[in-house]
């Protein structure tokens, strides 16, 4: 039984569990969003909202720490100069879980994992998307009503021709 065991073995051993949580951990705050199988989501969100929590503090041995974990100083400086000021305010619950379905391959269950103060940029990339599609849409429309007025018109003329 594992009574008071905390944690996800995720079939890895320690070290390869632990690289794995570091990547996720560097992608998330990278491209803000990542989709992953749900128990890799789940467990790199408690390692990731930790980071975060401790970012806010903000002194050099907290950035020592997270340096040990990421292992990409760009990041570490957007994490330091963008992303611990947009949640400074925020208690915790910096990352959510969007589960997706199953992958068809193996059925594994899919995820999202994203930082919860970053929505707005999906969100101007889901407006653009539909923007584009509507100014298709009504160009769709136009073609289609200035096709049927041609066409009109040839009906028009050819039962005239007929007629003489």
């Amino acid at each position: 039984m594992r009574h008071k065991v905390k944690g996800r073995k995720l079939n890895r051993t320690e070290s390869h569990r632990e690289a794995l949580l570091n990547s996720l951990a560097l992608s998330l705050l990278k491209h803000k969003r990542i989709r992953t199988t749900t128990a890799k989501a789940k467990e790199a969100r408690t390692f990731v909202e930790g980071l975060l929590t401790k970012a806010k503090k903000n002194d050099l041995h907290v950035k020592r720490q997270i340096m040990s974990r990421i292992h990409d100083r760009e990041v570490v400086k957007e994490l330091f100069s963008e992303i611990v000021p947009k949640i400074s305010e925020r208690p915790g619950g910096y990352t959510r879980v969007v589960k997706l379905g199953r992958r068809k391959g193996d059925a594994a269950e899919l995820s999202i994992l994203e930082l919860v103060d970053y929505n707005d940029i999906t969100t101007k990339k889901a407006e653009e998307r539909k923007e584009k599609r509507e100014s298709k849409r009504e160009a769709k429309k136009e073609a289609r009503k200035s096709g049927q007025a041609e066409e009109a018109k040839v009906l028009e003329e050819t039962a005239e021709g007929k007629k003489k």
